[in-house]
């Protein structure tokens, strides 16, 4: 790993824009933000070959801070965006951050065959069970039972497993983790990037302004020590029995396949196309 500079995260952002953030006291959105600036930092890749491509949230938000090439998109549309870039451009290293409503409810079909397809792209999903920026309501992963502003007597509703969608979709990279693990999610990041193929890392993430409120889980300390104390490694959960997983959070790389990506694909066919006398 490239050695990284003191500053690097106040390197890495746009300071004459947007700032003070639009985050709440608490949110796990900028620490997930540092350990994709970390991974970033640690990686030969000019900055020029990197491009994030967002939809619409509160983790959406992070491609306006960043100093690298943005994409700020529309709602559930970010992998939509982003396979445009990547089909173009297919040296850049193109990076997904969306939430889990953004992503898995108007996003889903744009996921899934995203995954399907094999494209090369990293899609970093904050899952902080609920959407936050428009006030609370219940969202894809809300857990059974948990409290929202569209769901004040406890969602009825069972929850994705984001992780399993992505796998079952065809994804040959998969990965979760939590926004307390942070040199863990770097790790993560790199190793996603560098993957030829589809990546999906899933970060739990806390919001202790609404979701945290609302299913009194207490403040923001009291709901990073959850995601810590909750969360359980792959090798270890491997060697527990179900019911000692029940309701607990497996952190690890789910499934890291090296298949056929997409783009390469595209490109190949296009020359045997042309070699046919096809037009260019």
């Amino acid at each position: 790993m490239a050695n990284i500079p003191q500053r690097v995260i106040h390197d890495w952002l746009r300071h004459d824009k947007k700032f003070p953030h639009v985050w709440c006291a608490g949110c796990s959105n900028g620490i997930v933000l540092g350990s994709i600036i970390r991974a970033l930092a640690g990686m030969d890749i000019q900055r020029d070959d990197i491009v994030m491509v967002s939809g619409i949230g509160c983790s959406s938000r992070m491609p306006v801070y960043v100093d690298f090439n943005t994409l700020h998109t529309l709602h559930g549309r970010a992998i939509a965006y982003a396979t445009g870039v990547k089909l173009h451009k297919p040296h850049l290293k193109v990076i997904v951050i969306t939430g889990d409503g953004d992503c898995t409810a108007i996003g889903g079909n744009h996921l899934i065959h995203a995954a399907r397809r094999n494209i090369d792209l990293t899609v970093i999903l904050i899952n902080n069970n609920m959407y936050g920026m428009t006030g609370g309501q219940c969202s894809p992963t809300t857990p059974h039972d948990a409290i929202a502003t569209t769901a004040p007597y406890g969602n009825i509703e069972p929850d994705f497993n984001i992780c399993d969608l992505a796998m079952g979709a065809g994804a040959s990279f998969v990965a979760r983790t939590t926004a307390f693990h942070t040199q863990e999610t770097q790790n993560m990041v790199r190793e996603a990037i560098e993957h030829p193929g589809f990546s999906l890392i899933e970060v739990i993430s806390a919001c202790p302004v609404i979701f945290g409120r609302l299913n009194k889980k207490g403040g923001a300390p009291q709901m990073m020590k959850e995601m810590r104390d909750n969360s359980v490694p792959l090798a270890a959960a491997d060697k527990l029995p179900p019911e000692k997983l029940e309701g607990k959070i497996v952190r690890g790389i789910l499934r890291k396949e090296i298949r056929p990506e997409f783009c390469a694909q595209y490109a190949d066919l296009s020359k045997r196309v042309q070699a046919m006398g096809g037009e260019k």
